[in-house]
């Protein structure tokens, strides 16, 4: 099974698709802890909590799964999950990017690009 993670992963667009699963599953994890924190009571609390953090487990292992330098790894998941994040607040919490949200999402967009493709000349 490590084999096959370890190929899906050096590939550079197995390494894409794990961060985009790591996104997405931080992303939903801190969402569904937003969720039992303001917006349940009491004991329906309990079900958002440990969907977060099985999520945010598992986020923790995604992220790390591809044998990139763990700096470049970051910094381009970082955009990643500025578009996750961008996302699941629209559908789940029904929040529409502002324009400054929109611009400042831009430069992380480029800087994340700016990383990935390597050094600027």
């Amino acid at each position: 099974m490590n084999s096959v993670l370890g190929g899906l992963t050096s590939s550079t667009g197995g390494a894409l698709l794990f961060l985009s699963l790591a996104a997405t599953l931080e992303v939903l994890g801190d969402s569904f802890f937003q969720s039992g924190l303001h917006r349940a009571t009491g004991l329906a609390r309990i079900l958002p909590f440990i969907t977060g953090a099985v999520a945010l487990v598992l986020y923790g292992v995604m992220v790390n799964l591809p044998r990139l330098n763990f700096g470049k790894l970051l910094g381009v998941y970082v955009a990643f999950i500025f578009l996750v994040a961008q996302i699941v607040a629209w559908l789940r919490f029904s929040e529409v990017p502002t324009p400054r949200i929109l611009l400042g999402g831009f430069f992380i967009l480029v800087g994340g690009a700016i990383i990935g493709l390597g050094r600027i000349p």
